[in-house]
């Protein structure tokens, strides 16, 4: 299938109507019929304020930066970004091209 990959970048502490953005992002996903969507967490980041972000053992968490990531048809991309919109949720994101789907199997 062809369509977008669809990637948002927040911290792993952020929060938008009491839960995490990504929790959110994730749900939201759900419920507007997208089939998946993955979180991966950074272990170093700057951003465009230039500070640097770093894991290490003794530091509290959600510092860092998640990345959100959807493989998404091209209407599914639109009604994210709209209801994201609706939200006057502030998120940089990331949308490309794609070519997805599954491979071997039956």
């Amino acid at each position: 299938m062809k369509g977008a990959s669809l990637r948002f970048y927040v911290h792993e502490n952020r929060k938008h109507h009491h839960k995490l953005v990504y929790e959110w992002l994730l749900e939201e996903a759900k419920k507007i019929g997208i089939q998946g969507g993955s979180v991966f967490k950074a272990i170093a980041s700057f951003g465009r304020h230039g500070v640097l972000h770093e894991d290490h053992f003794f530091e509290l968490a959600g510092d860092l930066p998640v990345e959100v990531v959807f493989f998404v048809s091209d209407d599914e991309a639109e009604r994210l970004m709209a209801l994201i919109r609706a939200e006057k949720l502030s998120l940089f994101f990331v949308r490309t091209s794609a070519e997805y789907g599954v491979v071997g199997g039956e």
